[in-house]
Order: structure tokens, then sequence, then C-alpha cells
């Protein structure tokens, strides 16, 4: 996940209203398509992997989420170098004389921290969200790893409370010696989400790996996950599995965490720091700006692949960091250990008992191997080059030792672009197998780009969409993935596997969004996104029955709207602002000799001000600070400006066919921390890049800016020189659809996505290929495009029926905005 994001207030009604030719408040008549399926032949062979999920620990998806520990920084590790906020004392109180030390007396050496107290002190932990949460009649696991030099031991009670009091009967145990670990297990008699867990002790001790958690882990796991949040992944019935990232695997520092690194605190996710016993996995900060634990570590992520059946597919580093950081790591020695690392994984994963690693797998619980066959290296980084010399060295000793992994690269962290290219090239080239796509685009961007994978090279490397999502969670941000998905598995031939991203997010602790589950201490809620991903991964098919549609007659016109100026992170200057139409007539233009009447602030933010007889912002920090003037009905008409970076991250943004601040385009230029620059086109609030270079934009230097808009063809120039020009004029089509065969059952399986406010009337046409019954068993999600799920309400959910009228040719009506899983019976 590398693209920037701005605070986007995602209007999907809009949108679908602006790209259609019907709004969804209006009362639409019937379209009327025709499905053409040929069911006596056979398309793409459509792999059992082909949706799966993507784990990152973003959002507090793991500590505080899927890893069902209720204690929030049960070993006192947490430090400012993950987040400024934190103190190895964050989320306890103490009371009495209580201290974390870290010497020589500590448990572990790669565990530094641990809490010193005296007779009669007490500390009390706050858990994640509102508290501990814990249900009436559930047990709950304590334990404590615990030291005292009292001959006569510690006594160390542990109370579970809240503010009305007791919630399960006190527990004592008495510590006595050296270091170990007691416990004692908790029955709640009360059901709350604001629970506390305090510790007292009788006597002077040290104490460490203070935990709680639920005796009722999925599937019974000891270190297990949280029960609620694991069903709903496995629900969703996962081909694969991709973890533990991310921009995590592959940022901060590649050195080992031990005394020659310095215990380095910012490192990137190395598979052996989170094996074995939990008390001597190490810990990191986190690359979202929090603490991890590792408790949840490779072996969890491995018994959970297999617990749901699907394919663990690892990512590991390789050298050269991405998301922003964009470092090679220039240190052979240091490649080689991280490449025998990952030939140390391949042999934990999948060595016998026998072997070194294959032990250790053992040790922990699972003598059988857990049958790897998939193993990517590295994750979005923007240095291709770079990147490709390490990995050709990765896959080169992988395949030496194990023919039988696939080994995947990645194509950076946009759909198109000079790395993207770049990347790509260097992957056919050297005849990778696979290569792991990212993109976060709008939802306009999902409707017109159904055909990405039409013209891919059918003897090139295969596609792993990795990472993708539109921008939100509504229902018609789920309509737009589900028509592009459509375009995925009738290509299934060239993209063999895709999992939407990111999987998890706790509501109090958010990094990113959209995503898929939602939760908090207590609760969880699927998306309408992950509604709709459930019913694609259980109703995949087997292979791709060649069909096809009809499209929605165009009504896209020219380009048309006002003009605009803004910045991000940056200080700016503008001046010399005019607009003269195709035939030479003067539409606008200013100098701001007479101020600033003309222009309109559209997104309220920034320090707008006529500075020395040019339009300043001056606010560094504020971001997408639109101003726009002129008349939204213009067309075919030149913009001329001069533009001028004053200080600050980026460049400066020059706006055209503006209706609004949230549907317009713009020229970003000297975006993304001045790395690059781009046209990107803004629907309903959300953006989707048009074109871009690597242009990069100068503090104090004036540039000439012109923009020719002729039809939808625009034409831009950079001081005389021709930047760059595209034609937009891709139809973002609201009705999609694939046929698939499930050839355990016969069924044809018709997938129909209606993403418009009028009921699609269809003619479906089986040509006779294939004898069918009359009975459909038919699931639909209709919902408002502007329907969000949250934890009081689903407006989103499926709804099972059954269609009695199939035939050779038959007529159905699939709803306005809807997707459609219509399963057909054959003989």
């Amino acid at each position: 996940m590398a693209r920037r994001r701005g605070s986007l207030a995602l209007t999907v009604t809009a949108l679908l209203a602006g790209t259609l030719a019907v709004g969804p408040s209006a009362a639409a008549e019937p379209t009327d398509y025709t499905i053409d399926v040929d069911t006596a032949a056979t398309g793409a062979k459509i792999d059992d992997t082909m949706y799966g999920v993507f784990y990152e620990d973003i959002n507090r998806a793991a500590d505080g989420g899927l890893y069902a520990e209720l204690v929030q920084n049960r070993s006192f590790e947490y430090e400012p170098a993950d987040n400024r906020n934190y103190t190895p004392l964050t989320s306890w109180d103490t009371k009495g004389t209580a201290k974390v030390v870290n010497d020589g007396g500590r448990l572990d050496e790669r565990n530094h921290n641990y809490l010193s107290v005296a007779a009669g002190s007490s500390v009390t932990n706050s858990g994640y969200n509102t508290g501990i949460a814990v249900e009436k009649g559930k047990r709950y696991d304590f334990s404590v790893w615990a030291r005292t030099d009292d001959a006569g031991g510690a006594p160390l009670t542990a109370t579970l409370h809240d503010a009305s009091g007791e919630l399960a009967a006190a527990r004592r145990v008495t510590a006595r010696g050296g270091w170990a670990k007691y416990k004692a297990a908790f029955t709640a008699t009360r059901t709350s989400a604001a629970g506390r867990l305090t510790v007292t002790s009788g006597a002077d001790a040290a104490l460490d790996m203070i935990s709680l958690f639920p005796r009722d882990t999925y599937k019974g796991r000891a270190n297990g996950l949280r029960k609620d949040l694991a069903e709903k992944i496995a629900a969703l019935k996962p081909g694969f599995l991709r973890f533990p990232g991310g921009c995590l695997v592959n940022t901060g520092s590649h050195e080992a965490y031990d005394e020659k690194s310095g215990w380095q605190r910012t490192r990137s996710y190395q598979w052996k720091d989170t094996i074995g016993p939990v008390e001597k996995r190490a810990t990191n900060a986190n690359f979202w700006g929090y603490n991890q634990s590792y408790g949840l570590g490779y072996y969890e992520y491995f018994q959970f692949a297999e617990d749901t059946g699907a394919m663990p597919l690892p990512v590991v580093p390789a050298l050269v960091t991405g998301c922003g950081q964009n470092k090679a790591t220039d240190d052979p020695a240091l490649l080689k250990r991280h490449i025998q690392d990952t030939l140390d994984l391949i042999e934990f994963a999948n060595g016998p008992v026998s072997s070194e690693w294959g032990k250790k797998r053992a040790r922990m619980g699972h003598p059988k191997p857990f049958g790897l066959t998939h193993l990517e290296v590295g994750n979005e980084e923007n240095l291709p080059e770079e990147f490709f010399a390490r990995f050709k060295e990765f896959r080169a000793a992988i395949e030496a030792e194990h023919p039988e992994i696939t080994v995947i690269s990645n194509s950076g962290p946009d759909d198109s672009g000079p790395v993207f290219d770049k990347a790509w090239q260097l992957n056919r080239d050297a005849r990778v197998a696979m290569v792991d796509e990212h993109y976060y685009n709008s939802p306009q961007w999902f409707l017109e780009n159904n055909d990405r994978y039409d013209a891919y090279d059918r003897s090139g490397p295969k596609v792993f969409l990795g990472e993708y999502a539109s921008q939100g969670n509504t229902f018609g941000n789920a309509l737009s993935e589900a028509a592009f998905m459509t375009g995925l598995e009738r290509n299934a031939d060239v993209v063999k596997l895709a999992s939407y991203a990111p999987l998890l997010a706790n509501e109090d602790y958010v990094q990113w969004q959209p995503n898929m589950i939602w939760y908090d201490n207590d609760q969880s809620w699927g998306s309408a996104n992950y509604e709709t991903q459930k019913l694609f991964m259980r109703n995949v098919g087997d292979e791709v029955v060649p069909s096809k549609a009809t499209g929605t007659p165009a009504t896209s016109g020219p380009i048309t709207g006002a003009i605009g100026l803004s910045t991000w992170a940056t200080s700016a200057a503008y001046d010399d602002v005019s607009v003269t139409g195709a035939d030479g007539r003067p539409l606008f233009s200013d100098d701001f000799s007479a101020g600033v009447g003309k222009w309109t602030r559209a997104a309220g933010k920034g320090a707008w001000a006529v500075k020395d007889g040019a339009y300043v912002q001056s606010d560094e920090s504020a971001e997408n600070t639109l101003v726009t003037a002129g008349d939204p009905g213009w067309q075919n008409y030149d913009l001329k400006v001069r533009a001028t970076k004053k200080s600050g991250k980026e460049g400066f943004m020059v706006a055209f066919g503006v209706k609004d601040s949230g549907n317009h385009y713009w020229w970003n230029l000297g975006g993304w921390n001045n790395t690059r620059s781009a046209v990107e086109k803004t629907v309903g609030g959300a953006k989707q890049t048009v074109i871009e270079d690597g242009t990069k934009i100068e503090t104090g230097r004036s540039y000439d800016l012109r923009v020719e808009v002729r039809g939808r063809q625009v034409t831009l120039y950079l001081d005389g020189e021709k930047w760059g020009s595209f034609t937009d004029d891709k139809p973002a089509e609201p009705f999609r659809q694939v046929v698939t065969r499930d050839k355990a059952t016969g069924d044809l399986i018709v997938k129909v996505v209606n993403a418009q406010a009028a009921p699609a009337r269809t003619k479906v046409d089986l040509g006779g290929g294939a004898k069918v019954t009359p009975k459909a068993r038919v699931t639909t999600l209709a919902a408002d495009p502007a329907a969000a799920n949250t934890k009081d309400k689903t407006p989103v959910k499926p709804v099972d029926s059954v269609f009695n009228g199939v035939d050779d040719s038959f007529s159905y009506t699939f709803p306005a905005h809807s997707v459609t899983f219509m399963r057909i019976k054959t003989a």
C-alpha cells in the first residue's frame, strides 16, 4: 500500500449518477440487454486459489484484532520508537511502587523490559478500545511470568472488573524464586466491554508477560485467534492467505534484532523473530505507527491458512524498502543472510521433522508439513532495477533447492506509470512465473477497466492481483469492484490469484481505509465489500463458459467545467491565469491586480491571499486547497497559468473540467513528495491517475503551464514543451457479467453486476448446448449505492430466492444497483 490518499468524502451515489445516464434517485425505466452463453464451449480454467485474502498488521489487525490476547502491552515493551506517545506503561495504571526496568534481571534478552513492584502495589490494564471485553459464562485464561527474592514467595491476586464492580471471582497464585509462568482461569459472571485486569502483589516481585486470553479461540487453539474475526475470514472460503504484509514487510532496517544492531526497533518483518515461545519472540515498531508483539507470528499464520483451507503465501523482504522509503540496501552479506532465511522458511513450512527447521515446527505442535507452494519476494518497491537485481538472487537460490516453489515478483505500487512499465519489462525478460500488481483506485476506474487483462500476454508472467480496492466501503464501491471482478474471472488464464485489501480494521485504530472487515473489542461486522467478496469466493466455478453481453448506450460528451488551482502540503504562487476558447475568444483572465473576487474557495482549506501580485497559498500543512473560477459549462478551451513552488513537500496543481470540489481533473506537478507528476481525475470525490511521468518541481522556479481541452482530448504543455496528452473516452460500463461452470455440481453460474439505477431487463440465451432444469437458485445483493454496513445495521446482505423460468432462452430482470449469482442446474 503506497498510493497517497487524501481525506475523501466519497459520494458513490453522485459518482454513479455522473457516470451513467440515469441517476439513482430517478424512477428509472428498465434498460434492455442480452447475454449470449456458449454452453458447448469451455473457456479459461479457474484455479481453486483464484480468490483469497491479504492479511497485514495494519489498523490493529493483530494485537487488538485477530490475535486474541486481551491485554495491551502485556510485556511493557511499548516505546517512543513505535509511537511518540508511547511509554513502557502505555495502557497500564499503577498504584503503589511500580516501575519498568530494563536490566540483566529480565525474562529474556529479546524481551527487554519487565515491571518491578513493591509489596502492596498493583497494576491495571485497560485493554483495547473501551476495555477488556468478556461474556457471561465464558472462561478466560490468565497467566503471568514472575520472580521474587522474598523467601515466603509473592502472592499475586488477579481481579477482573469494570466500573460497576467484579466481572469474575478473583484468582490468586504465589510466585516463588526465579522466573516462572503462573496460570489461573476466570469465569465471567457478567458481560462487559469495559473490563479491566488488575494484578496486585503481596511482596516485592518482578512481573512480565501479563496475559488474559479467551478460552474460546478459533478452533480452540492455544495462543490463538479471536473467534468472530477468524470465523468471518473462514466464511469467505479463501483460496489463499497472503501474509504478513504489505508495507511492514520491507520497510525499516533489514538488520537482526540483536546486540550487534543495537536492538533495532524499526525493522522489516523477519519471520524468525516471530516463532517459538511468545515470551522469547522479538518486538518491533510497526510501520503503521504502533507496536507489534509478534504473538501472532509465522506459525500461527500457517496454522490459520491450514484451518481455513487456504494456500499459505508468505511475503519476505528483498532488501529494497518501499512505501515511500525507497532505499536499496547494498550489503552482500546481509543479502545472503536473508536469502538463507528464506530457504529456512521453506524448510520450516515443508521440511521433515528430521530437518533443523522442520524440527522447530514439530516442537511448536505441527509435525506435518504445511505444504507451502508459493512465496513472494518484496512488496511495492519503487526502485525496480535495484529490486529486481536482488529478486533474481532470491529466485536463483530458491529454485536451486526448491524448484517446486513458485517465486512471485511485483510491479510496484501503482497500476501504470514508469515504475510499473519498467518492473513488468524486467519480469517479462526474466520469464518470472507470477507478478503481483497493486492498485487502489476510484469506483469510476474499476467500472472503466473491466477489460484491463484482456490484452495481457497469454505466454508471459501470470498476474497475482495482491491488493486492490475502490476508495470506500459503500455498496456503490462494492458494485464497481464486482464489475471489475467479472473481468478477472474472464481472464482467469492470466489472473491466477486476487485479494481485496486490507482485510481488517479496528474502528478506533485506523491508518487506512477502506477495509473489508471492521470490529471493536467485542463486535465485528463485514462491509458491503465483504459481502460481495464472499459471494464471489463461494461461487467461483472451475472454468469460464464463454459469454458476451450487449452494452449500455454511451452518453458522454466533451469534457466540460471551470478551472482551479490547488496545493498539497506545499506553498505555491499563481499568476497570469487566462482561458481562451478554441476559436481564440477570450473567456477569462486574472493577474490578481484587482484581488481575488473571481475565485471561490471550493475546498475551504489553505491560506490563500494576494502577495506580491500573485495568488499565494502559504499553508504548507494544508492538503487539497482547491480554489475555482469560471463557468462549469466551458468546453474546448485553452488554460494558461504561471505557477511557482515557494516551499513544502510537493509542487502545485492546476485543475480543469471542474464541476465541483469532488468532480474535476487536475494536473498534479511534483506530487507524491515531489517524486512524480500526473493528471488525476476525480469523480464523486474519488481519484484515479490518467497519465503520469517522473517530472519533479524546483522550489523558487516559475513554470508556464498550458492545458488544451478539445472534446475529450487533453494536451498539456510545460514551459512550451509538450508534457503529455490523453483521451478520456473509456466507458464506465455499468452492466457486466461472466459465466462459469462448477464441474462438481454441473451448475452454470451466471454472475451479473448492474451498477445503475435502472433495472436491467435481460434476455439470456444458453444456446441449447446444455440441458438445463427450469429451477435456478439465485442470490442477490441489492441496496442503495450509498448504503454501508455498520456495527448496528446491515443494509447490504444477500437474499436467496428461486427462479423457475430457466430455459434455453429466458428473460430475467436484474435489479438496479445489484450483484446477482444465478446457479442453473444442468443434466
